[in-house]
C-alpha cells in the first residue's frame, strides 16, 4: 500500500527527494504546506514544478480522503463526515467555545472493537484502524475547515485509540513536535474504554496527554451491562494503571461517567464513583447519556444534578460535560451513526 504524504517526516521526503532526482529544498516546501498551511493535496501546492506534483500524487496517498459532508448543529458544533481512500467512512466533530477556541474530537478507527452498549460508535464493529498518516490527514481537514489549527484535540470519536498504538502514537508525536503542528501535550486528550496494556504504553510516553477513561460504573456487576467482554478489564486493574499514568505524566486522570437511567445513576452509584475519584486522585466527568437507538435511556435533570451532588460530596472534583452537538448526532457517543451506513 501506498504511503501517505502527511506521515512523511523531513528526512522522508528529503530522501525521497534525492532519489526521485528533485532538490533537497523542495521536501521543505513540501512540509511548510503540510504543517503550515494544513494542504496535503499536491495540486493545491502551486510553488512545486507540475511534475513533482504528480509525482507525489502517484507516490503518495495526497490526499487520502475527503469531506463528504459536513452536519452544522444550532450550537454551532459541526460533525464532518470523512471518506477515506478505500470508501469506507469516518466522522469528526469541530466544537467552538464561546471564548473562541476549537477543539477537534477526532476518530482513531473506522469502527470500534468494543462495543460499549450504549455507543453508535461501535454498533458496526470494527473495520479497520487508521495509519498515523490518516490520523493527520484527518486533523487538517479540520484545520482546513475552520481555517486555522485548532486550540485542543480530543480523541473520543470514533474507535479505540489505544488498540492502536503504532499508529496513534506517532500521529501525536507529529501533532506535538516543534517540527510537527506544536501543539502543546496538555491540549491534547486520549480517551480509552479502560484497555489496560495501551494505557501502559501510553505512560511510557512520559508526556503530558490528558488521559481520560469511560468508566461508566463504579462496580463489576454494573460495567458488564455496559461494556462488553472481552475488552472489559477489571476496574481495580483500569485504575492501577491510570494511578500509574499519573505518576510518570503529572497528569490527573479523569474518569469519564455516561449517566444511563436506572442503569447506573443511583446514588450507591454515585457515593462508590466518588470513594474510588478521591482514592484515585482523579477527576469525574459526568456525561448524561446522547441518545442513539439503543434502549437506554438518559435520567432526569434532578436525579443528573443529584448524582451530580453525591459524586461531590465524598470529596471527588466533578464535572458535568456541557452538551454540544446532539442535534446532529456529533456529541458523546453518537458518531459513526451516519458513518456506518455509508
Amino acid at each position: 500500500m501506498k504511503n501517505f504524504l502527511t506521515n512523511q517526516s523531513a528526512a522522508d521526503l528529503e530522501k525521497w527527494c534525492a532519489v526521485s532526482g528533485y532538490p533537497k529544498f523542495r521536501a521543505k516546501q513540501i512540509r511548510q504546506w503540510i504543517t503550515g498551511k494544513f494542504v496535503s493535496d499536491p495540486d493545491r501546492m502551486l510553488n512545486l514544478p507540475n511534475a513533482l506534483r504528480e509525482a507525489l500524487k502517484a507516490e503518495f496517498f495526497a490526499p487520502s480522503m475527503k469531506i463528504a459532508e459536513v452536519d452544522s448543529a444550532p450550537d454551532q458544533v459541526a460533525k464532518l463526515l470523512l471518506q477515506l481512500h478505500d470508501n469506507e467512512h469516518i466522522e469528526m466533530a469541530v466544537i467552538p467555545a464561546g471564548d473562541g477556541r476549537i477543539t477537534f474530537c477526532l476518530s482513531t478507527q473506522v469502527g470500534c472493537p468494543v462495543g460499549c452498549r450504549f455507543c453508535a460508535s461501535g454498533k458496526h464493529g470494527l473495520k479497520r484502524n487508521l495509519t498515523a498518516g490518516e490520523i493527520l490527514e484527518e486533523f487538517l481537514l479540520g484545520c482546513q475547515y475552520i481555517g486555522r489549527k485548532c486550540d485542543n484535540i480530543v480523541f473520543m470519536g470514533i474507535g479505540e485509540g489505544l488498540l492502536n498504538c503504532n499508529e496513534l502514537f506517532p500521529a501525536l508525536e507529529e501533532l506535538t513536535s516543534e517540527s510537527g503542528f506544536n501543539l502543546s501535550p496538555r491540549r491534547i486528550t486520549v480517551s480509552t474504554s479502560g484497555y489496560v496494556p495501551g494505557m501502559k504504553k501510553l505512560a511510557e510516553l512520559e508526556k503530558e496527554f490528558v488521559l481520560a477513561v469511560s468508566l461508566h460504573a463504579p462496580d463489576e456487576e454494573t460495567r458488564a451491562k455496559i461494556i462488553p467482554d472481552p475488552l472489559r478489564f477489571p476496574i481495580d486493574d483500569i485504575l492501577q494503571a491510570a494511578d500509574n499514568y499519573r505518576e510518570r505524566s503529572g497528569r490527573l486522570v479523569t474518569l469519564e461517567y455516561t449517566l444511563l437511567a436506572g442503569i447506573n445513576d443511583s446514588d450507591t452509584h454515585a457515593e462508590k464513583l466518588g470513594r474510588l475519584a478521591y482514592k484515585h486522585h482523579a477527576k469525574v466527568n459526568l456525561i448524561p447519556y446522547n441518545a442513539t437507538d439503543t434502549e437506554f435511556r438518559r435520567p432526569s435533570r434532578e436525579r443528573i444534578e443529584s448524582f451530580e451532588r453525591k459524586t461531590a460530596a465524598s470529596g471527588a472534583t466533578v464535572t458535568r460535560r456541557v452538551e454540544r452537538g446532539s442535534s446532529k448526532n456529533a456529541a458523546c457517543g453518537q458518531l459513526r451513526i451516519n458513518a456506518g451506513k455509508k
